[in-house]
């Protein structure tokens, strides 16, 4: 019998939850144990790494390492576990980035009677549900995960936020709950139309559907919605700059970097994968809303003077890209997608937790309250202005790749679009550097209240080191990341029944392309 890699990864996170909740009141341990299972846990995705087949395993399956085994038969749910390379890439993200937050977040709550207990916890906790959402090919599976996930998410906002945190953690809550709730309707419809009994749900069943049109159109707008609340995209997206202002730094980079990316994975796997017909015909309206996204995003980042909210609405942007790649329906633009996916988890990170440590030593978020912060803190400032640099898509750093694989793919099939798109990333390098001149350049700041402020300690360099990292490494070398995305890229390709479009070759007598696949 094969190991259960994937169930391992699941339960680890949660035996380490329940281990720091159960440690005696006052424990030292809390923090170290904390890291050390969050740390196990990325050792084991790591061996579970170099079990998965790059194009394939032996049969051709799309999904390796899965697990299934039958939970409520009446209904054919399953316990159904596998990967891809997008959902492997997505696991392994949030299983780097946990360990980052807890080293990150080591001093943000006193350890005053449990609060401490209660934090760490939930993050193991968060991390164990990010697995099983990425994780699950079974379609009533996922929807338990995406809505179990908001559970340890509302909490970590709710008690441990900032001094609105009610306000952010019920709104989070509200709009995932009614994007949910649409989404399970949509659920229950598609296993009425699949083939009930044993393994109803299981999401290889579930393919291909012989839907008829107006139904396969209104399920698929039962998933899309959910998941363009979860993306966040625009109209649905208010919830996320309240969310991500109130959250501590932490929370923030696994709620923006991790968990919103369910959105754009849902729509790969889930909308593309069940309803091709559909997807094909609302990508008009949804390519119309990833640009009004993206532009959208930007103009409110650089309006902002709160650097949490600025940095949120950059990531609205950024998800109108995303979005852009994943329906502009070229192998080349959904390829950028996902590997998007993966550098805006990085970018956030860096930009989030830098921030954390500005707002620390400052006392506030406002961009007004710095200026000439480089002389204050210069290896902070440094950290801000490379974590802003990748964000922008320099040349060099992660995004850079990302971003040009989806204006490129966009522009072979909508030359208009691609153009309209690569506007947005002048607006990048506008929010960007205007951010960090306001923090960072002008005279150094007197007065007692920057005296005697210390630069970046130990600790949080062992924050920003592998976060830089991963900015250099995928900026200078994404291919391996690509060779683990493309095979999948490809498979969803093929499942919406879209090809690549040819270049075409004047003759002089008459234009012509081989393969146009169903242009829009």
């Amino acid at each position: 019998m094969n190991f259960p890699w994937l169930t391992t990864l699941l339960v680890l996170p949660l035996v380490g939850a329940l281990v720091v909740s159960l440690l005696p009141k006052g424990s030292t341990l809390v923090r170290p144990v904390s890291l050390g299972v969050a740390l196990l846990t990325l050792a084991v995705g790591i061996g579970a790494a170099t079990q998965y087949q790059i194009g394939g395993g032996s049969g051709g399956e799309q999904f390796q390492l899965t697990e299934v085994y039958s939970w409520i038969p009446q209904f054919g749910v399953s316990y159904a576990l596998g990967v891809d390379g997008i959902s492997l890439s997505m696991i392994l993200l949030g299983l780097v980035l946990v360990p980052i937050c807890i080293v990150a977040a080591w001093d943000d709550v006193p350890a005053v009677g449990r609060r401490q207990h209660a934090y760490f916890a939930l993050m193991l906790a968060l991390s164990s549900m990010m697995i099983g959402v990425f994780a699950a090919i079974d379609v009533f599976l996922f929807y338990v995960f995406f809505e179990a996930m908001l559970i340890p998410v509302y909490f970590l906002i709710g008690v441990f936020g900032g001094t609105r945190r009610a306000k952010a953690a019920t709104t989070f809550l509200l709009y995932s709950l009614v994007g949910g709730l649409i989404m399970l309707v949509a659920v229950i419809g598609v296993y009425l139309a699949g083939p009930r009994g044993t393994d109803g749900f299981l999401l290889s069943n579930l393919t291909g559907l012989d839907l008829s049109v107006e139904a396969g159109r209104w399920l698929f707008l039962g998933f899309f919605i959910a998941f363009a609340i979860k993306a966040p995209m625009w109209p649905v997206h208010t919830w996320l700059p309240l969310a991500a202002e109130q959250a501590r730094p932490a929370t923030s980079v696994l709620l923006v970097g991790v968990l919103d990316k369910v959105g754009t994975y849902g729509m790969i796997r889930f909308c593309l994968a069940l309803f091709p017909e559909a997807s094909q015909w609302a990508t008009p309206v949804i390519l119309a809303l990833a640009l009004v996204s993206l532009f959208v995003g930007a103009f409110l980042a650089i309006g902002q003077t709160d650097m949490l909210r600025l940095i949120s609405y950059t990531s609205i942007s950024h998800f109108g890209f995303i979005v852009l790649g994943i329906f502009a329906f070229t192998t080349i633009s959904q390829t950028g997608a996902t590997l998007y996916m993966v550098n805006h988890g990085f970018t956030t990170a860096g930009l989030f937790l830098v921030a954390g440590m500005l707002i620390m030593r400052r006392g506030s978020r406002d961009l007004r309250d710095f200026g000439g912060w480089q002389r204050v803190t210069p290896l902070v400032a440094g950290a801000l202005l490379v974590s802003g640099l990748s964000g922008l898509a320099l040349p060099g750093l992660n995004s850079f790749v990302s971003e040009f694989l989806v204006i490129v793919g966009t522009f072979g099939r909508h030359p208009w679009l691609g153009v309209i798109a690569a506007l947005g990333v002048i607006l990048a390098a506008v929010y960007i550097l205007v951010m960090y001149q306001k923090v960072a350049t002008g005279p150094r700041p007197e007065g007692a209240e920057v005296e005697g402020i210390p630069d970046m300690s130990g600790r949080e360099k062992w924050v920003v080191a592998p976060i830089i990292a991963a900015f250099l490494v995928l900026g200078f070398y994404p291919q391996p990341v690509l060779d683990l995305l493309q095979p999948a890229v490809e498979q969803s390709m093929q499942t919406v029944g879209i090809t690549d479009v040819s270049p075409t070759v004047d003759t002089g007598l008459a234009t012509t392309s081989d393969s146009e696949g169903s242009d829009h």
